[in-house]
């Protein structure tokens, strides 16, 4: 069913010392056939008046006006949160005031000589007006999204980190306890049984797959969470470095300050974990034989590079709403006012590079640089 209802007529605030021209203003509004409902006022104080008591669509005013300017009644509404499109109408304007007009966020301007352009004027003024009141919205929202998935990006990183911790306290406590017991068990087989070449071979065997079990367990207690970090960011990245070089066989080098950073745990534990899965990717898909860890704290910002001499990775795969952990370790970043960036083209390998300033000048000087 076609909806018939009458278009609300538009509010006109039309700023007017002279009553001849606002009923010509009336005239023409109504000659197009536009549906409106306007009230004239001509100081400043009504001015201001009427627009905190009522709420207005468009505002009209002539630019000279007994003591004042239209551009005085622009700065008094200007700032206010929902100011509302405002064209200037006048007999006779300078192309500079008309330009000054426009530039200090006025929506248009209207000769007098030229009143019949008004209604298509004011129309687009509302459109544009109304168009940007949908994009403030929408930022807002946006902007409100963004703070909701960081509370939960760093809620969920807390709550895995609580975990990893129990875990590793279970494996060192339960299955490491129990691997210590058979070890020993082993140990007193082996001393009774030294007449049994048989039993001595799978007392033996039996050992080397315990030591095996015993260093992945440590491993993955190192892994959940490492114990390194209490001896600073520097010795833990240097641990992880060596030992993707030993699992791997790919020359790693770490470049890194001799004195350490002095840095809190919970960037250290950011910082540590974009180097884990730095690493670990680059085993699983870099295909490298250098890998580069570059750690500094100049200028109040804590940066960690890690580069390698891989087949790199297309800009297409690194768009792809699957790379959780890229993007797991750029929502990381977030939670700690931090950011991550990732170049690569293929066949010159990957650098991923964490930035996280460690003060508020350090921040907002990076800020403004980025702005820019």
């Amino acid at each position: 069913m076609a909806d018939n209802a009458t278009p609300a007529p538009i509010r006109v605030l039309h700023l007017e010392d002279s009553e001849i021209d606002h009923q010509l203003v009336a005239l023409t509004l109504r000659k197009h056939g536009m549906a409106f409902a306007m009230e004239r006022v001509e100081t400043l104080e009504d001015f201001a008046l009427r627009l905190e008591q009522a709420r207005f669509d468009v505002v009209l005013a002539d630019y000279h006006l007994a003591g004042f300017t239209a551009l005085d009644a622009w700065a008094l509404i200007c700032t206010r949160a929902q100011c509302p499109p405002f064209v200037l109408l006048s007999g006779a304007i300078g192309e500079a005031a008309a330009v000054e007009a426009i530039r200090i966020g006025l929506s248009d301007y209207v000769l007098k000589d030229h009143i019949g352009k008004l209604p298509h004027v004011i129309g687009r003024a509302i459109e544009v007006w109304q168009a940007r009141q949908d994009q403030a919205r929408a930022d807002a929202e946006l902007a409100a999204s963004e703070r909701r998935l960081a509370a939960l990006t760093e809620h969920l990183q807390t709550s895995i980190e609580q975990e990893r911790a129990a875990i590793a306290r279970e494996v060192h406590d339960d299955i490491g306890g129990s691997l210590a017991a058979i070890r020993l068990d082993l140990a007193w087989i082996a001393r009774h049984s030294q007449d049994d070449a048989a039993m001595q071979a799978h007392t033996q065997a039996a050992s080397e797959m315990l030591q095996h079990a015993l260093e992945a367990s440590q491993r993955i207690m190192m892994n959940l969470r490492p114990p390194i970090l209490d001896q600073g960011l520097v010795a833990a990245i240097g641990w992880l470095a060596e030992a993707f070089e030993r699992r791997t066989g790919v020359a790693t080098v770490l470049a890194a300050p001799p004195a350490g950073v002095d840095i809190d745990k919970t960037l250290a534990l950011v910082a540590y974990r974009t180097a884990q899965e730095a690493l670990t990717n680059a085993a699983k898909y870099a295909e490298c034989s250098r890998v580069a860890i570059d750690l500094s704290d100049g200028e109040g910002v804590l940066t960690l590079e890690v580069s390698d001499n891989g087949r790199g990775i297309a800009p297409e795969a690194l768009a792809k709403p699957r790379s959780f952990g890229l993007r797991g370790l750029a929502e990381r970043a977030k939670t700690v006012g931090g950011w991550l960036d990732i170049s690569s083209r293929p066949g010159t390998g990957t650098t991923i590079v964490l930035s996280i300033p460690l003060d508020a000048a350090a921040a907002e000087r990076l800020d403004q640089g980025e702005s820019a």
